[in-house]
């Protein structure tokens, strides 16, 4: 490693720091992905690599240290504490990430199996870990498959326990958090729709076709097919009269030709909506 540039040295370091992987590991998954960090870390972890070696005991004693005095579990108070500890923010969407690595089950809480099991397959064993591995999962959040699952994982996570649908406040607050780490330029008014027309809890199916809908939709809207689409988002488009600035205009007598106008960055944007 002396033959290498300072840069080149300090992402050798930083790699195995995060990955516990070796120099040698260290160096080939660099070099694979052309000395990009994250890309290094897809190498890395798209391998089968033996589990790391997690001590029990330790583990076992990080769980009590946050585990709820009255239940078996770790709750919202204990939560809180592993966040002061690891100086992260509970709002931070690296918790989600977090709990999505753990398997939660439900927002807010860790069984034991969910929490030993999590720390046991990132190989984590202290504080001082699970602090080193923080930049990594919040690094996934990058690679668009493992946002997708982390998308599709949030409904689950976040919908009350009994419930088939995630309730509108709610989905709205995740909606917030996930599109801004991947800056959906209309999530501000998908929202204030829902608050002002929708008003219902949100379905799985809704759910997953706004991912799908962010992704593949230009924000200009002019490659968007309403067929298939869920009635939320139809709906969504064609009331945006009231919510995006948006005006009608006929350009001919036949067909008439609806037009949607809204500003994007700034810029007055027209869109064919549909033809009668």
């Amino acid at each position: 490693m002396n033959k290498l540039g300072r840069g080149h040295r300090d992402k050798v370091q930083q790699f195995m720091t995060i990955t516990g992987a070796s120099e040698k590991v260290a160096l080939q998954s660099l070099k694979a992905s052309d000395w990009h960090l994250d890309g290094a870390f897809d190498v890395f972890y798209s391998q089968p690599h033996p589990k790391s070696f997690t001590d029990t005991k330790h583990l076992e004693e990080m769980y009590n240290r946050y585990k709820d005095p009255y239940a078996d579990m770790i709750m919202a108070d204990g939560i809180s504490t592993l966040c002061n500890d690891l100086q992260v923010d509970p709002q931070d969407i690296v918790m989600l990430v977090v709990s999505w690595h753990m398997k939660a089950a439900t927002m807010c809480e860790f069984t034991k199996q969910e929490f030993v099991g999590g720390l046991q397959s990132l190989g984590i064993d202290s504080l001082e870990k699970f602090r080193e591995r923080i930049p990594f999962m919040r690094s996934e959040l990058k690679d668009d498959h493992k946002f997708k699952e982390i998308y599709i994982f949030a409904f689950g996570w976040a919908k009350e326990k009994g419930q088939k649908s995630l309730a509108l406040d709610t989905a709205i607050g995740m909606w917030q958090l996930l599109f801004e780490e991947k800056e959906w330029p209309l999530v501000d008014h998908w929202c204030q729709f829902l608050q002002a027309r929708h008003n219902k809890a949100i379905s799985r199916d809704t759910w997953s076709q706004l991912l799908e809908f962010a992704r593949s939709v230009d924000p200009t809207l002019a490659n968007y097919d309403a067929e298939g689409s869920s009635p939320v988002i139809v709906n969504f488009l064609f009331s945006l009269s009231c919510t995006l600035y948006v005006s009608l205009f006929i350009l001919s007598p036949q067909p008439l030709t609806i037009l949607l106008y809204y500003e994007h960055e700034g810029i007055s944007v027209f869109s064919p909506m549909c033809e009668r």
